[in-house]
């Protein structure tokens, strides 16, 4: 059977570059992998044929020789290589004693150590919403994860109990097979093993040979006072635990800090809108302002305050994370206007302003004087 175009089989152009190789590779690659189909003959086939394409197409020498001879450039029928396989094999061998151990490994050949099966665990990631008070005390949290842990039947070994995993009779335990193609020689994961050396003839009934079986786990969390709103707490190795005893992934706690009923915040600063009475704006007076901390705070309103006057109060905002210092808290004044007056309260403001002055006034006073200037000014 005749081998199709390598730029067919990656359906690109002969013009493509390595950028869209590696794109229409990786696509493929996904697409027809064999964990994905498990026991279709045709898409273990495809999926041969796509890394075979993409091994000579992706090296430069490898794709020029192939647009210039086809096929014949690797299977020694053609004027364009000239090389047996038996001698691309030899070649491949040379090359691999004399700079696998300088190119750490890569290459290694016959003296390429054992994979190892184990695989670390994948990162999980868990919300938490905290109050605007927790963040500015800080807390111990109890979080209930669901996540992969090692299977304590086979002790993460994926193994039936009294069993151990055996070498790969296909790749000899080095978790790559190769093949010779007239000069060249091509290594590629063994499909047999899914490149970890390793094979389970009789795994465990719990894990189904993974090594690994999903628990719920509470966990303590420590959140430290100051965190702010997107803050990631890292718990190191509580992640999902990693296939057939590998070392496990970690957790990252994401915090968001739930809206405060009457404050928010700024940074390590806190501002609230408070609103006063008109007397109270108007002769001064104290007042008791709320905090973040759950305390209450005096502070004193000066006479003749306006409204959406701010003022700072210092040291009363939030802690700043890992460090002593703390931010201030400013409130915003706003001077309520008197509603639902009685006959006596209205008689009485009715007195006030009729006692009112320029003084009293000043600013609508002027205000109202200037408009009257602009209108009675003559036409020039």
């Amino acid at each position: 059977m005749a081998k199709r175009d390598y730029y067919e089989v990656l359906g690109v152009g002969r013009d493509a570059d390595d950028k869209a190789l590696k794109s229409a590779y990786r696509k493929l690659a996904k697409e027809f992998h064999p964990d994905r189909n498990q026991g279709d003959d045709q898409a273990e086939h495809k999926f041969k044929e796509i890394n075979e394409a993409y091994e000579i197409l992706k090296d430069q020498q490898k794709r020029a020789a192939y647009n210039q001879f086809g096929h014949a450039a690797f299977d020694g029928s053609g004027g364009g290589a000239g090389f047996d396989s038996d001698f691309g094999a030899s070649m491949s061998d040379i090359f691999d004693d004399l700079f696998g151990d300088f190119m750490g490994g890569a290459g290694g050949g016959r003296r390429q150590k054992q994979r190892s099966s184990q695989e670390r665990g994948s990162d999980l990631r868990y919300n938490m919403e905290i109050s605007l008070s927790d963040a500015y005390s800080g807390k111990t949290a109890e979080i209930n994860v669901p996540s992969s842990v090692h299977c304590d039947s086979c002790d993460g070994s994926g193994a039936k109990k009294g069993t151990s995993p055996v070498v790969c009779s296909t790749c000899a335990g080095l978790g790559k097979v190769r093949a010779s193609q007239g000069f060249f020689t091509i290594e590629r994961t063994c499909s047999h093993c899914h490149g970890r050396g390793e094979v389970i003839s009789d795994p465990c009934g719990d894990c189904s040979g993974s090594g690994r079986v999903t628990k719920e786990r509470m966990l303590s969390v420590n959140i430290p006072a100051g965190v702010e709103d997107g803050t990631r707490i890292r718990l190191a190795g509580e992640g999902e635990a990693g296939l057939r005893g590998g070392p496990s992934g970690d957790l990252y706690i994401f915090l968001t800090i739930a809206p405060h009923e009457i404050c928010s915040r700024d940074g390590a600063d806190i501002f609230c809108q408070v609103p006063i009475s008109m007397i109270t704006a108007a002769l001064g007076g104290q007042i008791e302002v709320p905090t973040v901390s759950g305390e209450r705070t005096r502070m004193k309103i000066p006479e003749g305050t306006e409204t959406s006057k701010q003022f700072r109060l210092k040291g009363k905002g939030m802690p700043v994370l890992r460090s002593k210092a703390m931010g201030d808290m400013y409130v915003q004044v706003e001077v309520e206007t008197p509603k639902n007056l009685s006959r006596r309260q209205k008689d009485l403001l009715k007195d006030f302003e009729k006692a009112s002055n320029d003084k009293t006034n000043p600013d609508s006073t002027g205000f109202f004087k200037k408009a009257k200037d602009f209108f009675d000014k003559p036409d020039e």
